[in-house]
């Protein structure tokens, strides 16, 4: 299968960081890495705001989160827990430190490729957290600050509607944690990082 989409619309980058967490739902996430392409649907993801405690920039600007402060449609990628790749999308203007970070996908186009380089085969097990999504498709720091217009990382637009959404609370933070700002379309649930 080879997923086309189209890019995103003019003005995508300017809705609220909230608004953008929604829209996100059902986009295509394009990897071109390695020589091997691989795509997901966006199924779950999660809003941090320039004045949320739990948010890498609630802080100031760093040399780690720096990227995380614009301009928007940039890929903000940061290391955790020592082992692990985190993608997020930023969204806000210039200097105000905002993100959306991919939570999970659902596998379209080279599963072979994630199954690979994730050590498992089950569709389900490829995508299903951040750190899974970075192994998967290849991405890593290198990748911090790039462009999500542009190729090997490439945001696309789908056709496909996400229907009824639910709002929870964010996983893996103990700030701010009653903020219902982790979005996933309910139909897609059996994708998602936690039900």
């Amino acid at each position: 299968m080879t997923v086309r989409g189209r890019p995103l619309p003019d003005g995508f980058w300017t809705m609220s960081t909230l608004e953008v967490t929604r829209s996100v739902l059902g986009m295509v996430l394009v990897s071109d890495i390695g020589g091997e392409r691989t795509a997901g649907r966006i199924v779950e993801a999660e809003a941090y705001l320039k004045d949320d405690p739990a948010s890498h920039s609630s802080r100031g600007i760093t040399k780690r989160n720096a990227p995380m402060f614009g301009p928007p449609g940039l890929a903000y990628v940061y290391f955790t827990y020592g082992n692990h790749w985190c993608l997020n999308f930023v969204t806000a203007p210039k200097g105000h430190g905002e993100a959306v970070l991919i939570r999970a996908l659902e596998p379209l186009e080279g599963l072979d490729a994630m199954a690979r380089r994730r050590g498992r085969a089950a569709p389900r097990d490829l995508l299903s957290g951040p750190g899974k999504i970075c192994q998967a498709m290849g991405i890593d720091g290198s990748l911090n600050g790039h462009p999500l217009a542009l190729p090997p990382l490439t945001l696309l637009r789908d056709r496909w509607e996400p229907g009824e959404i639910a709002a929870r609370p964010r996983i893996g933070i103990s700030q701010s944690v009653d903020k219902p700002w982790r979005l996933y379309p309910v139909r897609s649930r059996e994708w998602v990082s936690r039900r």
